[in-house]
């Protein structure tokens, strides 16, 4: 098998070029027989494989720079650099990440799980490389789906004035996680269907290739024709900045993509390779259901089906209450980052297309995009991911809290997601929100109250956040649906000594910690904060006549959350009230399981127990 012949970087230059075509279809075997089992991004790895081993073609790893724009797609990169063996527990606790990974190979040389990026990063390390006195390779992969963010074209201006090499290559599969939206990708399409109107036609080669010189007229008019649709129809956009157009260029093709990086190597500029792929090439269920792959948990290769059935989760819960709620106030309009299906628009999307906007890989474009609508009297429900929207914190600043206006974001994928690992865990949003005025801050501790919360943030004429984790909805705690009233936390049991104050996904860990806590002969009393800013002084204040100890519990980490809000407030009020904070720790997480997680940094059940009854003793 060709592929035991690959053990580590730069192994694949052993391979004769014959076998070129064997070898890609090895690798997709693999990766769908791994990935099958693991779960994890498979369309775009599916999509690269001929890209990735041209690439690896034509660089020297780990001395050459490869840069992955999002880095979802490395899979390929990784089996050829020598890490087979890391598959078979890939995006496991203590294994293999799914995105490049610094510490993981010396062949990865930029840690990536974000969009957009690949180029403002390829840029400071050709300047690195030239201030040094160094030549060696450098070249950004970004994806037509990662194009539409802004950050990208503030690269491609300042990538323009290198005069020294420095290769982007465009993979140009006409998708992100779901079909591309925007001016980018009608002007891609445009310059994918070019030749369209360029094609001279096979009847006119076979006139001429009958008459005398004909053969000469072909490949002239050829050769004419490649330079017209190269140079003038495709990559004038590119041309204009000032960085050299080359494409396009089929992204199966080995050959052609080799020559052209080749060719490039010696371009003393920035050079755009425009490639075409094709998104989950070589599986029919990737092909025809390219959302459903882009990243996807463990399935039956034989029908595409989920190895097991999802049970109702909190993104469900969104996606059919906003839409009803839409049903009801023709004002309401969603938006969402290139996330349709992640965040739960689609059904949206389906019953009111002219209230669904999708504006691309642009969060930050999306907050300021609606407060515009809701300056105008819309009212915008911005759905995004929590680390996701880290990117717009500016925006919410100025554009809508600075305002006061009405734009409410539902934040999906708060706390500990999983597999994705340190750039997709959620464990910052409390801290980065909390620190703005006027916004409110909500958390809900089942399904039935993200419905009652998401009904009051749309009818509070303010700016409201509403966080809630990734994964089934909680459905216990059904009996307690009190009406939210802005501020208000919610009495769950009422008793005395130890008080949980909890947020969110953290009501129903409470309901467990309680038991223990009473077992062991403690009176314990359970809130359901509801509102993190503002957040219920009054109630804790009465609370703190009663109890010794207070115990906050959140899924975000401590600095500027919930927990160190209620520190404050009872060390300035009820000094004598002892206050242990719950808080994830303060570093980035690596991927696994959650419930592994939270065990190894002592967020699970148990190790809270201990902390607490610790506590008690002292």
């Amino acid at each position: 098998m060709l592929l035991d012949q690959i053990t580590k970087a730069n192994d694949i230059k052993k391979i004769k070029s014959r076998d070129y075509a064997t070898l890609a279809a090895q690798i997709r075997e693999f990766l769908l027989e791994k990935v099958s089992k693991s779960g994890g991004h498979l369309g775009a790895n599916l999509g690269v494989v001929e890209l990735t081993m041209a690439l690896h073609l034509e660089l020297d790893f780990p001395t050459d720079k490869l840069i992955w724009d999002v880095g979802h797609q490395c899979y390929t990169h990784k089996l050829l650099t020598g890490r087979r063996d890391g598959f078979d527990d890939l995006r496991s606790f203590g294994g293999m990440s799914g995105f490049p990974k610094k510490n993981e190979s010396d062949c990865d040389c930029f840690n990536t799980g974000h969009s957009s990026t690949s180029l403002s990063a390829g840029v400071g390390m050709a300047k690195a490389r030239d201030l040094q006195g160094e030549n060696h390779t450098i070249i950004s992969v970004i994806g037509d789906g990662s194009l539409t963010g802004g950050m990208a074209y503030e690269a491609l201006n300042n990538a323009a004035r290198l005069d020294s090499p420095f290769i982007i290559i465009l993979n140009d599969n006409n998708m992100s996680i779901s079909e591309n939206v925007g001016g980018m990708s009608k002007y891609l399409n445009r310059v994918r269907t070019a030749d369209a109107y360029l094609d001279i036609k096979e009847g006119v080669y076979n006139i001429l290739s009958d008459r005398k010189y004909g053969d000469k007229m072909t490949r002239g008019l050829q050769r004419a024709k490649e330079s017209i649709r190269q140079r003038v129809i495709p990559g004038m956009f590119f041309e204009d900045l000032g960085i050299r157009y080359m494409g396009m260029v089929d992204g199966h093709d080995i050959a052609r993509i080799t020559r052209l990086i080749r060719e490039s190597k010696r371009i003393n500029q920035a050079v755009l390779i425009h490639v075409i792929t094709e998104k989950g090439r070589g599986y029919p269920y990737a092909l025809k259901y390219p959302a459903r792959f882009h990243g996807t948990d463990p399935f039956d290769l034989k029908t595409g089906l989920a190895v097991k059935e999802k049970n109702v989760e909190y993104t469900d819960v969104f996606s059919r209450v906003i839409t009803k709620l839409a049903g009801e106030d023709e004002r309401i309009v969603a938006i969402t980052a290139a996330m349709p299906d992640g965040t739960g628009l689609k059904r949206f999307r389906k019953k009111y297309p002219h209230r669904f906007f999708d504006v691309g890989i642009a969060e930050e474009h999306a907050v300021t995009f609606a407060a515009g609508l809701a300056a105008g009297g819309m009212k915008p429900v911005v759905a995004i991911y929590s680390s996701f929207l880290q990117r717009g914190y500016d925006q919410i600043v100025h554009d809508v809290c600075l305002q006061n206006l009405a734009v409410v974001f539902a934040i999906d994928r708060a706390g500990l997601v999983g597999g994705d690992g340190e750039t997709h865990h959620g464990a910052f949003d409390l801290s980065y929100l909390s620190s703005i005025p006027g916004l409110y801050i909500m958390a809900p501790k089942n399904k039935w109250e993200l419905a009652d919360m998401l009904q009051f943030a749309l009818q509070l004429s303010a700016p409201v956040a509403i966080r809630y984790p990734r994964g089934t909805a909680y459905g216990g705690l059904e009996g307690y649906r009190s009406p939210i009233v802005a501020g208000k936390a919610e009495m769950i049991y009422d008793e005395s000594d130890i008080c949980l104050l909890a947020v969110g996904s953290m009501v129903k860990e409470g309901e467990i910690i309680r038991t223990k806590i009473k077992e062991a002969g403690y009176g314990c009393t359970l809130v359901n904060a509801r509102f993190v800013k503002p957040f219920d002084e009054e109630m804790i204040l009465s609370l703190a006549a009663k109890h010794k100890i207070f115990v906050t519990l959140e899924e975000n980490v401590a600095s500027g959350a919930f927990g160190e809000k209620v520190l404050h407030l009872l060390a300035e009020k009820k000094p004598r009230v002892k206050v242990i904070q719950i808080t994830l720790p303060d570093t980035y997480i690596e991927h696994g399981d959650v419930d592994l997680l939270k065990a190894k940094h002592g967020f699970d059940n148990q190790s809270i127990i201990k902390k607490i009854l610790a506590k008690t003793k002292k």
